[in-house]
């Protein structure tokens, strides 16, 4: 593919050299280690003594052992996933006009879609990484404060789960990427992943029935995010997935094919 190897480096360069690759993962880092605190915290709820508030946080994680820890982690995946990933593509793709640099970047000898998939495999990366990074400090986390019920069978199943849960939530982000090229920045995107995830929640659990047909919902779905009783998702779940993810790709490749530098 022309241009491709040229078009990678410079997208991965720009991520290696901000600020924004490391604040993200800061933030998952403190994510994960929080969640071992607040299990820890339920555990040992002596520590805390009248904290009404510690106290409230830790009474939400449910069991708090390895499989209850576990399923705290898919919920987080399934919506703070949506809310770090959105980030990334919505800065990725939006960078360029905030910073005034795309007039630049369709100035050179490269074809455009080559540069949006360039674009989406630096996200797919970084993304991945950031699930790595949550998933890892999540498990050290919750070895050093001695979570009860760990088991070698219980992790694996819990990773499987959890990447399952993660690409999931990935492969949805697609359609940021449009709005954050069609908005020229980052504010629309991140009002629409606000807003899906308000919708998401009010689905799941007002109207669950329609649940495994709403995209944004299945993620959450997969990894029993819904509880024991939550709707099951089948085929026509994962096709309607695999057309939301192929229609934000296909828009956004058509976006910045025709787009022009005003």
């Amino acid at each position: 593919m022309k241009g491709f190897a040229e078009a990678f480096w410079a997208e991965s360069l720009k991520a290696r050299k901000s600020k924004i690759l490391w604040i993200t993962f800061l933030v998952f880092s403190f994510i994960a280690i929080m969640m071992g605190l607040l299990v820890f915290v339920a555990n040992n709820p002596e520590l805390v003594g009248d904290s009404v508030v510690l106290s409230a946080k830790a009474s939400m994680i449910g069991n708090a052992d390895w499989p209850g820890y576990f399923e705290l982690l898919y919920q987080i995946i399934a919506m703070i996933g949506l809310i770090g990933f959105g980030f990334v593509i919505s800065w990725v793709f939006g960078r360029e006009y905030v910073d005034h640099t795309l007039k630049d970047l369709l100035a050179l000898p490269i074809p455009r879609s080559v540069i949006v998939l360039s674009k989406f495999i630096v996200i797919t990366i970084w993304a991945v990484l950031l699930s790595l990074t949550l998933f890892i400090l999540a498990v050290v986390t919750g070895l050093a404060v001695n979570i009860p019920g760990w088991s070698v069978e219980t992790a694996l199943h819990a990773f499987y789960i959890f990447t399952g849960t993660a690409l999931l939530t990935l492969v949805l982000c697609t359609p940021i990427a449009f709005l954050a090229s069609y908005g020229r920045g980052y504010l629309l995107p991140m009002g629409f992943i606000i807003l899906i995830i308000i919708i998401t929640q009010f689905i799941v659990v007002g109207i669950p029935g329609i649940a495994p047909y709403i995209p944004w919902a299945i993620p959450a779905l997969f990894c029993g995010a819904a509880g024991p009783a939550g709707p099951f998702i089948g085929t026509a779940s994962y096709i309607i997935l695999f057309i939301t993810s192929i229609a934000g790709l296909m828009i956004t490749l058509a976006w910045w094919r025709f787009a022009d530098a005003r």
